[in-house]
């Protein structure tokens, strides 16, 4: 599991998603997780299936579950 804290008041946390394969897939990742409550900034990337996210708080994993699978994609845990 990987979670920092980089700046006070925000956290980074990296997680494994699987299926995602083109820009487009990122970016439907990308918009459901940052619809999530605290989120400042999402950065999927397809080729190594990681998707960081910076939030103000960290993040229930069934929250971030549910938008991952919202976008079509399965949340495999945290890298």
């Amino acid at each position: 599991m990987t979670v920092h804290t980089d700046t006070p008041g925000t956290v980074t946390a990296v997680y494994k998603v699987s299926g995602m394969s083109c820009g487009h897939c990122e970016g439907a990742v990308s918009g459901e997780i940052s619809q999530l409550a605290g989120v400042s900034s999402v950065t999927a990337v397809a080729a190594s299936g990681e998707v960081t996210v910076v939030s103000a708080a960290a993040l229930e994993d069934e929250a971030v579950r549910a938008a991952v699978d919202e976008a079509g994609f399965e949340l495999v845990g945290r890298a």
